[in-house]
């Protein structure tokens, strides 16, 4: 965005080679797998758009989640298609954001993993509300939080 910028080029390139996704930074430093006591678990993956589109950040959640001990990473279909929430997209168009949504939910159905991990706290929510009105019990969770919760099992 600023590469013709001549005041904050260099700049901005420095950022860039600083700035880490927390998911891209764990597998980059070879994070230490937690003990294999936690219990068995299955999960799907929903690549929220501003990893997958705009970093290309697609294969490290993944690698995070498989070095979970007693997760079985199920994939999502259509995993990369936005789920409806895209910034404020749900607020200012709802019906085609809730069109979008109802296809996500239905994907998330058919793998019949009870929880889905995401990166992204607007696609948690957008989520939530959809999984609420059609009266599905499955967990929404950050992957970081999944990897958190490995750590502490006793």
């Amino acid at each position: 965005m600023l590469a013709d910028d001549p005041g904050y080029r260099e700049r901005a390139e420095l950022w860039d080679t600083k700035l880490r996704d927390a998911h891209e930074w764990l597998i980059k430093i070879g994070l230490t797998p937690p003990p294999g006591r936690a219990r068995p678990q299955v999960v799907t993956y929903h690549e929220a758009c501003h990893l997958c589109h705009g970093q290309k950040i697609t294969a490290q959640p993944r690698q995070l989640l498989r070095a979970i001990p007693n997760l079985t990473l199920v994939e999502l279909p259509e995993s990369a298609w936005c789920c409806g929430s895209a910034g404020i997209y749900n607020l200012i168009q709802p019906e085609m954001a809730n069109e979008l949504l109802d296809r996500k939910i239905k994907h998330i159905q058919a793998t019949g993993a009870p929880v889905v991990a995401t990166g992204n706290p607007g696609c948690l929510a957008h989520m939530a509300n959809g999984l609420r009105r059609h009266e599905l019990d499955v967990r929404l969770v950050h992957p970081i939080t999944l990897l958190a919760e490995a750590y502490r099992v006793e």
